[in-house]
């Protein structure tokens, strides 16, 4: 049986793995695949190398506590709305 179609809510959640190389080759087709056909995904996948070239390497001890706290409030309330990029 092959694999269903990846969602935009699984990109975004599988993105950082992607970038980072670190998924399998099944996988990796499967949100290659998903990027051909939507034009959200694959802007969102260009904004993210755009960020990660513009910030390098920020790691969470390099972040104010303050702004850590405001990711996460915003990543939290993000998760139970409808995951779309």
């Amino acid at each position: 049986m092959a694999d269903p179609e990846l969602s935009c809510r699984e990109l975004v959640e599988l993105v950082t793995e992607y970038l980072e190389g670190a998924m399998s080759q099944p996988e990796r087709a499967r949100l290659e695949d998903h990027l051909v056909g939507c034009t959200g995904c694959r802007a969102y996948l260009d904004q993210m190398r755009l960020t990660i070239k513009a910030t390098g390497h920020l790691t969470e001890d390099a972040l104010p506590e303050a702004a850590q706290q405001e990711l996460l409030s915003v990543f939290r309330a993000w998760k139970g709305g409808d995951g779309r990029p």
